[in-house]
């Protein structure tokens, strides 16, 4: 059953739009201290779609990415009220929030470098390093490197693979898709084990 495969078709599509990179500036700003969803999910398409320009996409996500984190900085040092019943006991993000203040208080700056590889949404450090008043530049030096490493690794991985591997995804994505949900179930089952 064909499901992914035009999902991929649209994707690409819109990963070639004249405006994609205005949205994916606005969804690195977003992510990195209020919005869900990884900036990956635009930048690797959108390196895969136009090569040539994806360095310029991963340092177009490292910058708003960063911006965003100083905003999600802000908002744990000077309106942590308003997220705080998504990060006490029984909240939505509680788990992820302990854990990086965990982070914090083992590794101090470092933990900010690991947010950019950490299954823990960045937001999420963000808001704990306002929350926790870390200082502000070492902060800012530790998103730039983190976040910028992992996006630049995105980028530079799907224009290494070009229109080859455009293709090659395109012929195998729904055998991925489909290997994925099954992937999504078995470890979902075997957690309510």
């Amino acid at each position: 059953m064909k499901l992914f495969s035009p999902l991929y078709a649209r994707a690409m599509r819109w990963a070639r739009h004249p405006k994609a990179p205005w949205y994916l500036g606005g969804l690195s700003f977003a992510e990195s201290s209020f919005f869900p969803i990884p900036p990956d999910v635009m930048l690797a398409p959108m390196s895969l779609a136009r090569p040539p320009r994806a360095l310029w996409f991963a340092t177009l996500t490292t910058l708003t990415s960063v911006l965003g984190g100083m905003f999600g900085y802000l908002i744990g040092m000077f309106a942590f009220e308003l997220v705080a019943p998504l990060v006490e006991p029984g909240g939505r993000y509680a788990a992820p929030f302990a854990l990086a203040q965990a982070w914090f208080d083992e590794w101090g700056f470092w933990a900010v470098f690991a947010a950019g590889f950490s299954p823990i949404p960045y937001k999420v450090f963000t808001i704990t390093a306002g929350v926790l008043g870390m200082a502000f530049v070492p902060f800012v030096l530790a998103s730039f490197v983190g976040r910028g490493l992992r996006f630049y690794l995105v980028a530079l991985l799907m224009a290494w693979g070009g229109e080859a591997m455009e293709q090659k995804l395109h012929r195998w994505i729904d055998w991925l898709g489909w290997l994925t949900v099954a992937a999504l179930l078995l470890i979902v089952a075997l957690y309510k084990l």
